[in-house]
């Protein structure tokens, strides 16, 4: 039987939309009311899980979801860069903001290197790459970062080229090492279902 996995990335808090280290804020207004309107509209599910951090838990319930927690689906732990946005840091520590950037290695936080965060995740992978069924996911954008890159066998460094916009699903369909990928989907209007945005 084939393995399903959809991850779906958090709604907007007030972090997100500051470009601010996540600091365990709660979903805005905006961020709720679009993960409200979307309850209901997601496939049938086994097993429901979620990265243990208050907007991804959040989001959970707002799409009508009873997610476990998994630790191995943490967003990146950025140390003592929590709580800060990207210009502050970059100010105050540009040297060490361009290292995180250029080392997928390096972890001048005090936190955890991207490298890190990609085996971690690798490691979650394989596991629920081997369970048959249907698995969704409420996780960081980071998560989903790291599971495509090691998905695609893409160079660490690819990493920070891929964007992942809130409230939406990357599905993957295959079996542990043989996965199809299929990204970045928006919550879809169609009870059931994810679908791709209108053009024009």
């Amino acid at each position: 039987m084939t393995s399903r996995v959809t991850l779906i990335s958090p709604a907007t808090t007030p972090s997100l939309r500051r470009a601010r280290f996540d600091d365990g804020d709660s979903l805005d207004a905006g961020g709720a009311a679009r993960a409200g309107a979307a309850a209901g509209h997601l496939p049938t599910t086994g097993r429901t899980l979620a990265s243990p951090t208050t907007r991804c838990r959040e989001t959970a319930t707002a799409l009508g979801l009873t997610a476990s927690e998994e630790t191995e689906l943490a967003g990146l732990d950025v140390g003592r860069w929590r709580g800060r946005t990207l210009e502050e840091v970059g100010m105050a520590e540009p040297e060490a903001m361009a290292r995180w950037l250029a080392d997928p290695s390096a972890a001048p936080h005090g936190g955890e290197s991207v490298r890190d965060l990609r085996e971690r995740v690798a490691r979650w992978l394989k596991t629920y790459g081997h369970a048959d069924g249907r698995t969704i996911a409420v996780v960081e954008p980071e998560v989903v970062r790291a599971v495509a890159v090691n998905v695609l066998n893409a160079p660490a460094t690819a990493f920070w080229r891929l964007d992942v916009p809130p409230l939406t699903a990357t599905e993957l369909t295959g079996r542990s090492g043989r996965w199809n990928l299929r990204l970045g989907r928006p919550l879809g209007d169609v009870p059931g279902h994810l679908v791709m945005p209108r053009e024009g």
